[in-house]
């Protein structure tokens, strides 16, 4: 099977150490500030990674140099006393970073909690393909969505501390059936640019062969959309896909448009498609594990994972 089932880490208790940090842009610090304090009233303590609150001197839509960034990951991850490492914010700058990672020092530490999306689509890839390791798609501190939505909050929180108590997704209100069908396979994907912007680098996965996809994106317009899943429609990487579970596409114009571009692109591989499900950059960003095999019901718009997603 080209996507097996990864190795999942142990959930979180009361009192667990975790740490933060800013692999790609800058985070408001008042915004970083409000995240904390609501894990902090989760009962966590969350440890601030030393250029977290910096800006690359020269390029401000980098949070610090590549190579602190690199350096605020692996040492997060390589602390015995930290059970989880949850990004501060997306925005750019994961693929200057990723093979600054050491990777070597971070399988040797063994396994943890991962929690990030958008630009940090390309370190769940980097997790999956080079440490065999389950992450979690979800919302980060610093980020809007986190901090004034309540379900958005609980989805995480539930996943974090009572994994057994998620293991059915339902699709938002919103959800709709793009194309019927049942299909299981091992959740993978995050934001499409990303994507198919992995193709042909060092350590990519190389085929969506046998998993289910999770694909949302925000600002970009419906060509764009169509031109990066052409890629991956040429590149032969969609070729074996067992279904497609679609979250949010804020900010790339009017829905209807993009999905048309969608049903094009997709209606025709034979597999399950469902739309709108709730996750990415929408008003709220349901936490979806990543690397756990599942089961994708596009009828009744759920996705059921068949073990939860931590231990």
């Amino acid at each position: 099977m080209t996507n097996p089932s990864l190795s999942r880490p142990a959930r979180l208790t009361p009192g667990a150490r975790v740490a933060v940090v800013a692999p790609s842009g800058p985070v408001p610090g008042e915004r970083l500030d409000a995240g904390l304090d609501i894990l902090r009233g989760w009962d966590l303590e969350p440890v601030v990674m030393p250029h977290v609150r910096e800006t690359h001197p020269r390029l401000d839509y980098l949070a610090g140099t590549d190579e602190a960034r690199a350096r605020d990951l692996t040492e997060a991850w390589c602390d015995p006393s930290v059970s989880a490492v949850i990004c501060a914010r997306g925005g750019y700058g994961v693929q200057r970073m990723v093979d600054l990672v050491d990777w070597a020092a971070m399988r040797a530490a063994g396994p943890k909690v991962f929690v990030g999306y958008s630009d940090v689509t390309a370190l769940h890839e980097a997790f999956a393909v080079r440490m065999g390791l389950a992450t979690l798609h979800g919302p980060m501190v610093g980020a809007v969505t986190f901090l004034k939505d309540a379900r958005t909050q609980a989805s995480l929180r539930a996943t974090l501390f009572e994994p057994e108590s998620v293991r059915t997704f339902q699709g938002l209100p919103g959800a709709r059936t793009m194309v019927p069908g049942r299909a299981s396979g091992v959740t993978f994907g995050g934001c499409l640019a990303l994507l198919a912007a992995g193709i042909g680098t060092p350590h990519a996965r190389r085929s969506a062969r046998g998993g289910l996809l999770l694909l949302e994106d925000v600002g970009e317009e419906d060509y764009r959309i169509d031109r990066m899943l052409t890629q991956l429609l040429r590149a032969g990487w969609l070729t074996g896909v067992a279904g497609v579970v679609l979250g949010s596409w804020a900010e790339c114009g009017p829905y209807e448009r993009v999905r048309a571009v969608l049903l094009d692109r997709l209606g025709d591989l034979g597999v399950p498609v469902v739309e709108e499900f709730g996750f990415g950059h929408g008003d709220t960003a349901l936490t979806m594990p990543l690397g756990v095999p599942a089961v994708l019901d596009a009828d009744a718009r759920t996705l059921t994972l068949q073990v939860p997603a931590l231990l």
